[in-house]
């Protein structure tokens, strides 16, 4: 009796201990399982911090981007509408003080808009060399401004003639210059256009015209702000020219090209005389190339750039418009965001 009754004490003393080892056992994996919802909720809540701070920053990134460019586009309705003034007003003896008509030489000028403000350049497209007028005469403008610019001599001789080789209706080249048996042994082949330029950046496609020389670097300045398809005209407006045009002009060195940017600063050069009192003899040189008639060529490219106060990053914009009329106007180009000239 007393053996049955051991026996049965111990059996329940094994079922109590075997029950509080398992009530301990699903304590240890319920808080377990608590822990490991807790990190799972600590994660998905960090995550959705990160993601909700990410696109709060996106979406204030986007508006400011977005204000800068409505700022660069208000600059190139400003840029337009005083082209127009100017085609107005330019012959005016009497101007008054705020309503000066703008330079077309790439001076710069500014405006505010609320807290947003844009600087504007305007450029006559006539005071730039142009590509489809081309000639082996006038190539030699060119070949100076490449080397001015740091191109070597011999590369500067090898774009221009296949620049001209380029666009003539022929398949003969030049001394330095290259047609189809050229640019057809290249890797991806193809033709040379035997056409005019319809683009800037098909210079892109000549022999011996790399990106370097083209856009330029961060050490020296680009061709293409130099460059026009553009211009009705085969002459070189000095009264609007850059500084780098008139310096690559036969008889013009970069001294003679700072004293005709000052002289025209003051007051607009009306003629060859004007020049020759500027340069002197070699006016002689200059004189089959260049042209003082402002607007002779009705197109203009305009720079507009959008800030907002106390940053220092603006939004570019660069539009080529042809005016038509007195107050008509139509755009060959235009391009947002555009990379950033010198």
């Amino acid at each position: 009796m007393s053996a049955s009754l051991h026996r049965l004490s111990r059996m329940m003393g094994e079922r109590m201990l075997m029950k509080r080892t398992l009530e301990e056992s699903h304590k240890g994996i319920a808080l377990l399982i608590v822990l490991w919802v807790m990190t799972i909720l600590i994660v998905t809540v960090f995550s959705f911090s990160l993601l909700t701070r990410a696109d709060t920053y996106g979406t204030a990134a986007f508006k400011d981007s977005m204000e800068k460019q409505y700022l660069a586009e208000a600059g190139i309705e400003r840029g337009i509408a005083e082209i127009i003034y100017r085609s107005i007003n330019d012959n005016q003896t009497v101007i008054l003080e705020g309503r000066e008509v703008w330079k077309t030489d790439g001076s710069s000028y500014s405006g505010r808009i609320g807290k947003g403000a844009y600087m504007v350049r305007i450029f006559d497209e006539a005071g730039k060399i142009s590509l489809n007028s081309l000639t082996d005469a006038s190539g030699m403008i060119l070949k100076n401004l490449l080397v001015n610019l740091g191109a070597p001599p011999e590369d500067a001789e090898t774009i221009v003639d296949s620049i001209l080789d380029w666009k003539d209706d022929d398949n003969l080249h030049r001394l330095y210059g290259a047609e189809d048996d050229y640019y057809l042994s290249l890797k991806n082949p193809y033709k040379a256009r035997n056409a005019a330029f319809e683009t800037l950046e098909e210079l892109l496609r000549v022999k011996g015209v790399t990106p370097d020389i083209l856009f330029g670097t961060d050490k020296k300045k680009g061709v293409i702000p130099f460059l026009t398809i553009h211009s009705r005209t085969n002459l070189i407006n000095i009264n609007v020219a850059p500084r780098e045009v008139l310096a690559a002009l036969p008889g013009v060195s970069a001294e003679m090209a700072d004293q005709i940017v000052a002289v025209r600063g003051v007051e607009e050069i009306k003629g060859m005389e004007d020049v020759m009192d500027i340069i002197g003899r070699a006016s002689s040189l200059t004189a089959p190339y260049v042209s003082g008639q402002t607007g002779a060529s009705m197109v203009y490219t305009i720079e507009g750039y959008g800030y907002k106060d106390l940053e220092k990053r603006s939004y570019p914009i660069r539009a080529t418009v042809a005016m038509e009329g007195p107050s008509r106007y139509r755009y060959l180009y235009y391009r947002s965001p555009a990379e950033v000239m010198p």
